[in-house]
């Protein structure tokens, strides 16, 4: 009887046998595959959680926008504006193009499409409690007598 080798890599468990370590590796790569999507979502939030950030992305929601642009309107020193630009385009938030001397910012939606999948199950339940409260108010106005107003002379 020959002896198992012992196998260490990223797939496979240590010690386990060729059909084994295939198992092994899809449900490792299925446990990566989702760490690096739970990673990425909480990177999403990380970033527009910082607010000079969201006030960039709340400026090019409406055009593109230059650095000095961005700078000026929003009262930033060039320094901080270039450093948050370059974690929101690393990050797939903003694209640059170059315009002559420029580089001209504005906004990717791929981003956003992360963030509005997350929050649906939220919108649901808020929008459940504002439709409620809506009828609550309506019943309460059917059961209320409207009160004339009356002028004094």
């Amino acid at each position: 009887m020959r002896p198992r080798a012992e196998h260490k890599d990223l797939g496979g468990a240590e010690g386990a046998v060729p059909d084994e370590r295939a198992k092994d590796g899809l449900y490792a790569l299925r446990r990566i595959y989702f760490s690096e999507y739970i990673n990425r979502v909480e990177s999403v939030f990380e970033i527009i959680a910082e607010p000079n950030r969201r006030k960039i992305l709340s400026l090019l929601v409406s055009s593109q926008r230059s650095v000095g642009e961005i700078e000026r309107r929003l009262h930033m020193p060039q320094p901080t504006v270039s450093k948050h630009l370059r974690v929101l385009r690393e990050a797939g938030f903003v694209e640059a193009t170059v315009e002559a001397q420029r580089r001209l910012y504005r906004l990717k939606p791929e981003p956003f499409h992360e963030v509005e999948a997350w929050l649906a199950p939220f919108r649901r339940l808020w929008s459940a409690h504002v439709d409620a409260l809506e009828r609550h108010l309506e019943r309460m106005e059917e059961c209320t007598p409207m009160k004339r107003k009356t002028s004094r002379k």
